[in-house]
């Protein structure tokens, strides 16, 4: 088993991968960007806002980027789909 077959098999994987998961990076990145846009005058603000677009895109689109980090599938569901 590599190790990305590991990670979607994990509890992690399919909390975060789960519509709560989801919802939660949504949430999370929507806090990141609303904190950056408070500091847009400096280069914190910009960092907030790219960083803040990331769990923002993965959690809209269903993407597990651990999982592509990993060798595995960037789909959300793919990740956490087994073979029996």
């Amino acid at each position: 088993m590599t190790i990305a077959e590991s990670f979607g098999r994990s509890r992690f994987a399919q909390l975060v991968n789960s519509p709560g998961g989801r919802l939660a990076r949504i949430v999370v990145g929507i806090g990141l960007i609303g904190w950056g846009y408070t500091l847009r005058g400096g280069v914190m603000g910009v960092v907030l806002i790219v960083v803040g677009l990331v769990p923002f895109v993965a959690g809209t689109f269903n993407l597990c980027l651990i999982s592509a980090l990993l060798g595995g599938p960037i789909s959300g569901k793919r990740v956490t789909q087994h073979d029996p």
